[in-house]
């Protein structure tokens, strides 16, 4: 960690740029702390912070362009190959691709801010032959998000960055895993309107008899114990 904070001293936007382009291409690297501490080196005056964010921002949108398009060439032909076996045939990709076209660009917004997702989402958006375009409108606005979030943090806090930055991070993580949680509900709603209605109705409609069986048991204590 040491020496990749020392090489964003010296180099500063360049650092920013490929460190983040190698992450996103799910190469292991602490890219979040990264950028915190660009935010610190900005707070004092050594970074210029718009500058931090596009280079920052510019290496993601690099990182997801080159991960899209090696899912977008090999992808398809590995899943044939070797779909099967992992129960992921033609037909499943087919729906897949359907769902993320409608639906999983938009949470490409918060993905980033989730350790693992942010790795997998370019390959996943390349596989399912997912249009470029609409793709890399969700993608990069993701990526200046994430970049902006955690650069503005760290100037923010300044020098107290490092102690806040693991309580940040878990923080994120929680609001981004509450919002994609929403956003399945509202998915599943509004998708599955019939399933949800009927399981509703079914659901009342136990808790109806369950409730009704319970007044009868409590009666029946009531009166054995007047009568005892």
């Amino acid at each position: 960690m040491h020496v990749l904070t020392s090489l964003l001293e010296q180099y500063g936007y360049i650092v920013l740029f490929i460190a983040l382009m190698l992450e996103l291409i799910a190469v292991p690297g602490p890219g979040e702390f990264l950028m915190g501490y660009a935010g610190v080196l900005v707070f004092q005056g050594k970074l210029n912070w718009m500058l931090s964010i596009l280079a920052a921002g510019l290496g993601s949108c690099a990182g997801v362009s080159i991960s899209y398009w090696i899912g977008y060439t090999l992808g398809p032909a590995t899943v044939q190959k070797y779909g099967e076996r992992i129960h992921f045939g033609k037909d499943r990709l087919e729906k897949t691709s359907r769902w993320f076209k409608h639906y999983g660009n938009k949470l490409l917004l918060i993905a980033y801010f989730l350790p693992g997702v942010r790795h997998i989402a370019g390959y996943a958006a390349g596989i399912t032959r997912i249009p470029y375009r609409l793709y890399a409108i969700y993608a990069y606005c993701g990526a200046f998000l994430w970049a902006g979030t955690f650069i503005s943090l760290g100037k923010l806090l300044g020098p107290e960055w490092e102690q806040f930055h693991a309580s940040i991070k878990k923080y994120l993580l929680i609001g981004s895993l509450f919002a994609i949680i929403v956003f399945l509900l509202f998915y599943l709603i509004k998708t599955q309107k019939s399933k949800v209605r009927e399981l509703m109705i079914a659901g009342l409609v136990k808790g109806a008899r369950q409730f009704h069986t319970l007044r009868r048991l409590r009666l029946l204590i009531v009166f054995t114990a007047l009568f005892f």
